[in-house]
């Protein structure tokens, strides 16, 4: 089920030709050194909010479809994405890892599968975990997010935030998974800092990586709560390698007081897209307040800034953000869930260009986002269509 019925009217209505959508094959590929898979494509609107001559999306104008996201068990919604970096297991380098978040009748919270595209649009399943797979403790089961990462070793974190028919008042608080590079689980991280994983950020050096975890909806629904501001960011230190699965060392509570909603439509509207800049700030998506706010020395720091950080920019073509990645300029990406815009914004907190990335089922259909290796394009899930999409 998309989010598109709760999100509202687009701020900024950029007309183009829809989209169609792409066959696949099951069939596994080595990777390709070509250009993306173009099965269709368009030509991408754009608008600028301040001069956009250094605008890393200025001169990404065009979208084509790679590759349907569905496995053959039906999953849909696509929500995380995640590059390889380095072959290892049934993970190529250069490959796109993909969660589902809903299964084949569309209940939220219910997808249970990770897929394997590569750049030329061949598609194979990496993973189908069952709750009964899980060797640790994953309160509520399996539910995909798109809390997605890869750690030294080969090894997968994704975010579960389960429910049991999809609707938020069955949703529990879910679970870290840690699969090896196989997709076979070896491990779960829960706990009283996990609570319903939404989305992911790592950084690794050597064998030490920190994982940034935004979790939304926190339980309250379960307990009859329909909006709160008890979300959080958490970071957790692990370490990993070949043939070592993680290890936590150490989980620390880095932002709080993050207002959530449940919807029928979304399941949660709640903290989404981090990413880590190189000076050490963390960026979130607060998709309720339509926000990206900043939270510095994340690496390091020991207390919770309150209100999920101090604001970089709040409103103007920012709708419902979910999806956040750093461009190779330095630049946020942020796709909003209000239309199908990716919006462009410096750190210092001008909205520089929009670029449409979808048009045909807009609202509710974007979620994750990753730059394409060599920073020629953005890749990005459209769970309109299902689809995994590259804008270049």
């Amino acid at each position: 089920m998309s989010r598109r019925s709760m999100l509202g009217v687009p701020l900024v209505a950029l007309a183009l030709a829809g989209c169609g959508s792409a066959s696949s094959s099951s069939s596994s590929s080595s990777v390709s050194s070509s250009a993306p898979a173009v099965a269709s494509a368009t030509t991408a609107a754009a608008t600028t909010a301040a001069p956009a001559t250094s605008a890393f999306l200025a001169p990404l104008k065009t979208v084509s479809t790679v590759a349907s996201t569905v496995p053959a068990n039906g999953d849909v919604n696509p929500y995380g994405i995640v590059v390889v970096p380095t072959s290892t297991g049934t993970l190529h380098a250069g490959d796109l890892l993909i969660t589902n978040f809903n299964n084949k009748t569309a209940g939220q919270g219910t997808g249970t599968t990770l897929v394997q595209i590569s750049p030329s649009g061949h598609r194979w399943l990496f993973a189908n975990i069952s709750a009964s797979s899980l060797p640790g403790s994953c309160p509520g089961g399996v539910g995909l997010t798109t809390a997605l990462s890869i750690l030294p070793g080969g090894y997968v974190v994704v975010g579960s935030l389960p429910t049991t028919n999809g609707m938020s008042a069955t949703a529990k608080l879910g679970c870290l998974i840690v699969t090896d590079n196989t997709g076979k689980p070896v491990s779960t991280i829960s706990g009283p800092n996990i609570a319903g994983p939404w989305d992911m950020a790592a950084s690794t050096t050597g064998d030490m990586t920190n994982l940034f975890v935004s979790n939304a909806l926190n339980g309250g629904a379960a307990a009859g709560k329909h909006v709160d501001k008890n979300s959080t960011v958490v970071r957790i230190a692990l370490q990993s390698g070949p043939g070592q699965p993680p290890k936590v060392l150490s989980q620390t509570v880095i932002a709080n007081q993050i207002p959530w909603r449940d919807d029928p439509a979304a399941l949660v509207i709640g903290p989404t897209g981090v990413a880590l800049a190189a000076d050490g700030t963390l960026y979130v998506a607060d998709t309720l307040d339509s926000r990206i706010a900043a939270i510095p020395q994340a690496a390091t720091r020991t207390t919770a800034l309150p209100d999920g950080g101090t604001t970089v920019t709040q409103g103007g073509f920012l709708n419902q953000p979910l999806g956040l990645v750093l461009a190779p300029n330095g630049n946020i990406l942020t796709a909003n869930a209000g239309n199908g815009n990716v919006v462009e914004t410096t750190p210092a907190g001008h909205q520089l260009l929009v670029r449409t990335a979808d048009t045909k089922t807009g609202a509710g259909s974007l979620f994750g986002l990753v730059i394409v290796p060599g920073g020629s394009g953005v890749y990005f899930v459209d769970d309109g269509d299902n689809t995994l999409k590259v804008l270049h």
